[in-house]
């Protein structure tokens, strides 16, 4: 285990250091015409706790000029110059944009709140400076960022109803279905952002019992764990954020381990106010990277765009476009959807038959991959995770497969998993795995999740239904599709006791089956 989480925390670094180390923040004055470059300030946050940030104005803005604005609060553990590329961009547009490490990193004053009501009031804080120090126009207000800036953009935009546009790209809507889904803790997820959060700033008291009881999963604080989730998640605030207005765009991969597609999903589809989802090829993070180094990305100028359309004024088209917009990880090009349940419109199932037995505690070879990793390959190369399912062991793994099919299927959405299981223990964990299968029997994997159970009476058969990680891929004609079942993945944290058995079952009287979602033709 120890392996890939150094691998993806050295990966998650070395991308820090790439961008490299902001220098020492002077304060901050108001802006003149002439202006160039990136300013580097300090703002004063909620309780007056320092954050280092940096300004970057149009040159040669004259000094009665009004601009709009966009705030970026930084990732997770990433530096404060992570957006200057963007923000250059951006500013020779016309618009001004402050960008400020988020508290409790690298140079920033405070502890890590992760998200918490401080950082909320800090994304107001530096709104607050920004219209008082630099020519941004108080009614064209905008914030954005990736992984942990998306989600403090979603929640300030809840609480700060000056905020009229966000795109919030590799965020979550909903904290606890992004590292605790299936009621299983995402490991190296959560060992990640800890790890990373030690490595590059300062964890605060909460955090850092939270991240105890959540790797040594201590049940008896489940409840608090999750009530310090649900006040961190946009979802909560869905009628204060509806209630304001503002436009948003939601950016994701398919991949994402740490913050899985399927949450913003369901929250786009609960937004009312002007929006647009856009799903890519990936892991966390990996679909916008490029645009960090001001290389061209299809993430960062739709971003652009949304704000070009929400914050000028522009007529760009970009609110006349299908609002869902999808990219295959089989194909080029995208997709647009009017919504997101058209892009499930279609379903196909095939039976789960039989009674399948297996033993809990071995890894049957079927797994996810590494956080950050697997998945980028994925992206760049199409090489997903891989198995021979007629090698895999059925003593630690259930296997259930289709027909062959004979025109390709387009999958897009969420398949669903209803089965039925029986345990000889009160608690377990399983991971589901729908494979493409060659007829040579290589399977790829095209998405998963898993399922963990408590309190249950042994040998006493109960109804499972788990949704997989929602996905965009072309199973070949020829190919069929194959149900993988076992119960570990280093992924995640597993909860089946020594020696523990699983029996999966298909009664007559509730059949089980997969049921996967295709593009309507």
């Amino acid at each position: 285990m120890r392996a890939p989480l150094v691998l993806a925390v050295s990966t998650a670094l070395l991308a820090g250091t790439a961008l490299g180390l902001a220098p020492t923040a002077q304060a901050g004055t108001t802006d003149t015409a002439g202006t160039t470059g990136v300013r580097f300030v300090d703002i004063p946050g909620e309780g007056g706790t320092v954050l280092k940030a940096n300004v970057v104005t149009p040159a040669g803005t004259p000094a009665d000029a009004r601009l709009p604005l966009i705030v970026f609060p930084t990732s997770w553990a990433m530096p404060q110059i992570e957006y200057v590329a963007q923000a250059q961009k951006l500013a020779d547009s016309g618009y001004v944009v402050v960008s400020y490490n988020s508290r409790g990193f690298w140079q920033s004053g405070g502890e890590i709140e992760t998200a918490g009501p401080k950082d909320v009031a800090d994304a107001s804080a530096v709104i607050d400076w920004a219209l008082a120090h630099t020519p941004a126009d108080p009614g064209h207000v905008g914030m954005g960022g990736v992984s942990y800036g998306a989600g403090i953009s979603l929640l300030a935009a809840a609480h700060d109803p000056r905020i009229k546009a966000v795109a919030a790209l590799s965020g979550w809507a909903d904290l606890i279905e992004s590292i605790y889904s299936g009621r299983t803790q995402h490991l190296q997820a959560a060992a990640l952002l800890g790890g990373a959060g030690y490595l590059t700033g300062r964890p605060g008291p909460e955090l850092q019992r939270i991240l105890s009881d959540f790797l040594s999963s201590n049940l008896a604080k489940e409840e608090d764990m999750i009530a310090w989730g649900r006040e961190r998640s946009p979802v909560t605030y869905l009628d204060r954020i509806n209630a304001n207005g503002a436009a948003i765009m939601l950016g994701n991969a398919w991949g994402d381990t740490i913050f899985p597609p399927n949450q913003y999903a369901s929250f786009y589809e609960k937004l009312t106010g002007p929006k647009r989802l856009e799903f890519r090829p990936g892991d966390h993070a990996t679909a916008e990277l490029t645009g960090l180094f001001g290389l061209p990305n299809d993430t960062w100028t739709s971003t652009r765009r949304w704000f070009d359309r929400y914050l000028k004024g522009a007529d760009n088209g970009i609110d006349r476009e299908q609002p869902v917009q999808l990219a295959s990880r089989s194909a080029g090009g995208y997709e647009g959807y009017a919504d997101w349940k058209s892009v499930q419109a279609d379903r196909r199932k095939f039976d789960l038959g039989g009674t399948q037995r297996v033993w809990a505690n071995v890894d049957s070879g079927a797994n996810g991959g590494i956080t950050l990793l697997t998945n980028a390959l994925d992206q760049f190369l199409r090489v997903p995770p891989v198995v021979s399912v007629p090698l895999l062991p059925r003593s630690f793994a259930g296997v259930w497969q289709s027909e062959r099919y004979d025109a390709s299927q387009r999958v897009r959405g969420t398949a669903k998993v209803h089965t039925t299981v029986a345990s000889t223990e009160e608690s377990g964990t399983l991971v589901a795995y729908l494979y493409d299968v060659s007829p040579l029997g290589v399977g790829k994997l095209v998405t998963h999740a898993p399922y963990t159970f408590h309190d249950k009476v042994p040998e006493q058969p109960f109804a499972v239904d788990l949704e997989l990680f929602s996905t965009a891929y072309d199973v070949p004609a020829g190919h069929r599709l194959a149900l993988v079942v076992d119960t570990v993945d280093p992924l995640y944290i597993e909860h089946n006791p020594t020696g523990a058995r699983l029996t999966f079952s298909s009664p007559a009287a509730d059949p089980s089956y997969v049921s996967v979602p295709l593009r309507k033709e």
